[in-house]
């Protein structure tokens, strides 16, 4: 049947898929205007099983804050290529994305999650089929705290940190700041040495262990050189107060601290969030 150039028009404003692929599902649809919609929909699902395994190296960082920034919802949004990433459309599905997870823990399955009427997974979908590459949430998560929150996004978008902090230093939420760049900087594991699981350490043991043999150190001192670079190079690495500050490396996360507590009041980091592109 003939379908008119502003029926095509029309839906290609509603659904922005490509002018022929809507003058196709109209004809497919037999000019039911609502029936292609859901003919693009579905191919839209399609264009997401077929892109499902192309890797996702870019994206960008999303992160909405409720009213009284004791709450955040941020989401991880990954794409194929860099050009996509700055797409309008991709930036604002992302947006949205952390709006709706400020608002529902997005838990285990973030694409399971309730957004305007749909689920983020149909969402995601729906941008596959739009701008033709695969896209995928790569983390999600839904981050509280009893004081506002300290957020950090990196200038390209690819990587932030959520900082929770307690105490009654006056520039509690601008020293959680410094600590979120920090985090961003050299992403830690834990927040104090105590938090290190035995596994943790048991399994970094038996690398260095193994390490030190293999430059040729007997067995019994292999171990104390071991427990020497665990103690010195692996909790400084993946702990954050053991870290040297990235604003004045002379000094630890630990001493920057206390330093901030003995001049205007305690300060003292509760939890913490990294979230990056290529993360997971």
């Amino acid at each position: 049947m003939e379908i008119s150039a502003e029926l095509v028009k029309k839906l290609r404003s509603e659904t922005d898929a490509p002018l022929m692929e809507c003058k196709a599902a109209l004809q497919e649809a037999k000019g039911d205007f609502e029936r292609a919609k859901a003919i693009l929909r579905e191919k839209g699902k399609a264009a997401a099983a077929k892109r499902s395994d192309r890797s996702t190296s870019a994206g960008l960082v999303a992160v909405a804050l409720s009213d009284d920034q004791k709450q955040a919802g941020a989401v991880v949004l990954e794409s194929e290529t860099d050009f996509v990433a700055k797409n309008d459309d991709f930036v604002a599905l992302a947006e949205q994305l952390a709006k709706a997870f400020l608002q529902a823990d997005p838990g285990s399955d973030p694409n399971a999650v309730a957004v305007d009427g749909r689920t983020a997974g149909a969402w995601v979908e729906e941008a596959i089929g739009k701008i033709r590459e695969n896209i995928r949430i790569g983390d999600a998560v839904r981050f509280t705290a009893d004081s506002p929150l300290s957020v950090y996004v990196h200038h390209d978008k690819t990587k932030a940190a959520l900082v929770a902090m307690k105490g009654d230093n006056p520039a509690l939420q601008e020293i959680g700041r410094k600590i979120a760049i920090q985090c961003v900087a050299f992403p830690p594991e834990v927040i104090r040495r105590a938090d290190l699981s035995q596994e943790m350490l048991d399994r970094e043991m038996e690398t260095e262990t193994q390490r030190a043999l293999n430059e040729g150190k007997p067995e019994a001192i292999a171990k104390n050189i071991a427990q020497g670079r665990v103690n010195k190079e692996y909790v400084k690495l993946v702990v954050l107060l053991e870290q040297d500050f990235y604003a004045d490396t002379s000094k630890s996360v630990s001493t920057y601290l206390a330093e901030q507590a003995k001049e205007g009041g305690s300060a003292e980091v509760v939890a913490f969030r990294h979230l990056a592109v290529g993360k997971t």
